[in-house]
């Protein structure tokens, strides 16, 4: 830990000496070897992008976690179109197995609880070395997490869990009576314009919304859905998700503590909130330091691709939120925001 506190303020120091001196305060982001892109729209105006260590514009990237976010407009879009009831819907409408568990506290478990990561179900342990990969070698991953004993009182405990959104994809399927990504592909990235995309299944047949199997886009593609999140759910002339769900995104009823990315943050419906210099801002975060960030007042949208290599994955989230960022806010506010 040390080490990574070194590194970035080793960080720290380099850009401030740039700025101080006059020279291109962006140049020092060239020598980050783990860095893909950045873009950063200010009033729906591109005002930076670019990409690193030899990646173009048409590349796409592994999103990991912001999967969660993007699947969040989609339980949103199923929630307008009557298909689902509310975030408050019990999981055992779409799981009647549930009735049968010896635990009959799974039959109160909520799709809300499952998006504020305190479900209480399974998670794949992400303390334990193979945690990840002995949860995606599950041939029911979905099975197993919700025939598992519960690990805490749901409602009660934030706890990360990939485990349990991975059934947001089973719910939409059910709901929606098509797979994921079909429906995603009608309802939100046809309309957003977005074409280049990849996306994996889990082994139970089912693509993955917990960003384990993610999706993977270009980093400008990320700026539209952080567009939504300015203009109540239109893009262009289209309403594409409903004012009222962009309003429960933006202000989620029941929120968690968390001690990842910018510090104080509280998860909420599959985002981040945090106070960033008295501005309400709110983001998705993938492991690594991918970030989508979104402060409304400032109509600034940011988005960030990087390496995930797990052994510096939690630097690389660090130097962005420390170094990196602070940087492009300030750049926002001189340049970019009257």
């Amino acid at each position: 830990m040390k080490k990574v506190l070194l590194l970035i303020f080793s960080w720290i120091i380099v850009l401030e000496v740039c700025a101080q001196t006059g020279q291109d305060t962006f140049t020092p982001l060239r020598k980050i070897p783990s860095l893909y892109s950045i873009v950063l729209s200010v009033g729906d105006t591109i005002r930076y992008n670019q990409h690193f260590n030899g990646t173009k514009d048409d590349d796409i990237f592994d999103d990991q976690s912001l999967t969660k976010s993007i699947g969040c407009f989609l339980i949103g879009i199923a929630i307008d179109k009557g298909l689902i009831s509310s975030p408050d819907e019990k999981l055992v409408h779409w799981f009647p197995e549930l009735k049968n568990d010896t635990d009959k506290r799974k039959q109160d478990i909520t799709l809300r609880q499952v998006m504020n990561q305190a479900s209480g179900l399974y998670h794949e342990n992400l303390e334990k070395l193979n945690g990840i990969a002995d949860f995606l070698a599950l041939p029911d991953p979905a099975g197993y997490t919700l025939k598992a004993p519960l690990l805490t009182t749901p409602g009660k405990e934030f706890h990360y869990n990939n485990a349990a959104t991975h059934l947001l994809s089973v719910i939409l399927s059910k709901s929606c009576g098509m797979d994921v990504f079909a429906f995603a592909q009608k309802n939100l990235f046809n309309l957003l314009g977005i074409q280049t995309m990849q996306w994996k299944k889990m082994k139970d047949g089912y693509y993955d919304l917990s960003g384990l199997e993610n999706i993977r886009l270009r980093t400008v593609d990320l700026i539209k859905f952080g567009s939504l999140l300015l203009h109540e759910g239109r893009y262009g002339q289209q309403q594409i998700v409903s004012p009222q769900w962009i309003a429960q995104i933006l202000h989620p009823d029941i929120q968690y503590d968390t001690e990842w990315g910018f510090h104080p943050s509280r998860y909420g419906l599959c985002w981040y909130h945090t106070t960033y210099r008295g501005q309400d801002m709110i983001y998705g975060m993938g492991w690594g330091g991918q970030f989508l960030i979104v402060v409304p007042a400032l109509k600034m949208v940011m988005a960030i691709n990087q390496s995930h290599e797990d052994d510096k994955a939690p630097m690389q989230s660090g130097r962005f939120t420390t170094a990196i960022f602070p940087l492009f806010y300030d750049a926002v506010l001189q340049h970019w925001s009257h």
